[in-house]
C-alpha cells in the first residue's frame, strides 16, 4: 500500500465516524460497556483465584513413616518426593519437633513434666505441597507405593472443593466473555452497514472509475479498528482509578476483612488486563466492519 493511500484510507475511516457520529457514539460507548464489565469480571476473577491458589498452596498431603526407619532414609525419600512435578515444597517435622509443639501449645505447663520420654517417638512427617490440588490424587498414589510410609492423609474435601471452584470459574468466565464479544461485534456491525447505506452512491462511482474492492473497503475496517481503540480506551482508564479506590476503601473500612483477603496490585492486573482489553476492542472493531463489509458491500 502506497502511503498516499494510506492516509486517504486513515482520513475516510475517521470521516466516516464523523459522518456516523451518533451511531458511532453508540458503539463507542457500547464496546466500551461491554470492556468495562469485562474489565471488572477479570479483576474479580483474578483476585478469586489468587484467593484459591493461596488457599490451594496451604493445602497439605502429610506422610508418617513406619518404626525403625532412619533419618537417611526419611531424608532420600523426601528428595525424591521434592523432585516430583507437582510438588512446590516439603517440609519436614522430626519426632522432637512434633513433641516439643505438642507440649507447648496442648500440655498444661504444670504436667509437661510428666512426659519424660518422647511419646511421639515414630512420629516424624513431611508436609508435602503442591503446585497445583488436582494433582493430589496422583501425588498420593505414588507415596502408597513407599514400603517406608505407613499412613498417608490427605484432604480429599478441599481437593475436591477447590478443582471444582477453579472448573466453574473457567466455564463462567468464558460464557460472559462469549456473550460481551458477540453483542460488541454485533453493535460494530450495525454502525458500518448504516455507513455503507449513506455511502452506496459514492461507493458505485468509486467502482465505475477502476477503485479496487481493497481500496473501497479499507475505510470501513479503519473505522471499525478506531471505535475498537476508542472503545477500549475508556474502560481501561476507569477501571484503573475505580480499582485502587475499591482497594483503598476496602482496606480502609473493612480492615478485618483486608487482612482475610489479599488484593492483587492495579498494576499486576493491568498487566494482563491493558493488552487484552486493547487487543479484544481492536479486534471486535476489525471483525465486526471486515464480516459486515464482506457481507453487504456487493462491489
Amino acid at each position: 500500500m502506497r502511503i498516499s493511500t494510506f492516509f486517504y484510507t486513515l482520513k475516510q475511516g475517521i470521516i466516516n465516524i464523523f459522518r456516523n457520529k451518533w451511531f458511532s457514539l453508540a458503539s463507542v460507548a457500547t464496546i466500551s460497556a461491554c470492556l468495562f464489565l469485562f474489565g471488572l469480571f477479570y479483576a474479580v476473577i483474578a483476585n478469586f483465584q489468587s484467593i484459591v491458589k493461596t488457599a490451594e498452596e496451604g493445602v497439605s498431603v502429610t506422610i508418617f513413616f513406619q518404626p525403625g526407619t532412619t533419618e537417611e532414609q526419611m531424608k532420600e525419600i523426601g528428595d525424591k518426593i521434592e523432585a516430583r512435578e507437582e510438588v512446590s515444597k516439603v517440609e519436614f517435622t522430626s519426632a522432637d519437633e512434633a513433641w516439643d509443639y505438642y507440649r507447648a501449645n496442648w500440655i498444661p505447663e504444670e504436667f509437661s513434666d510428666g512426659f519424660p520420654d518422647n511419646p511421639l517417638e515414630n512420629s516424624a512427617s513431611y508436609a508435602i505441597y503442591m503446585k497445583d490440588i488436582a494433582e493430589q490424587a496422583a501425588l498420593v498414589d505414588y507415596l502408597n507405593t513407599i514400603p517406608e510410609i505407613k499412613t498417608v492423609n490427605q484432604s480429599e474435601l478441599a481437593a475436591t472443593t477447590l478443582t471444582g471452584v477453579n472448573a466453574l470459574v473457567a466455564y463462567v468466565s468464558a460464557g460472559i466473555i462469549l456473550i460481551l464479544l458477540l453483542v460488541s461485534v454485533f453493535l460494530i456491525s450495525n454502525t458500518v452497514t448504516i455507513g455503507i447505506s449513506v455511502r452506496k452512491e459514492e461507493i458505485s462511482i468509486m467502482k465505475y472509475i477502476g477503485a479496487t474492492d481493497f481500496f473501497v473497503r479499507a475505510p470501513f475496517v479503519i473505522e471499525g479498528i478506531l471505535i475498537g481503540i476508542l472503545g477500549s480506551a475508556f474502560p481501561l482508564g476507569t477501571i484503573y482509578v475505580l480499582y485502587n479506590k475499591v482497594v483503598d476503601y476496602i482496606g480502609t473500612k473493612f480492615s478485618v476483612l483486608s487482612n482475610l483477603l489479599h488484593f492483587l496490585p492495579v498494576n499486576t492486573i493491568f498487566t494482563t488486563l491493558a493488552p487484552v482489553i486493547v487487543i479484544v476492542g481492536v479486534g471486535i472493531g476489525f471483525m465486526g466492519s471486515f464480516i459486515t463489509v464482506r457481507k453487504h458491500l456487493r462491489v
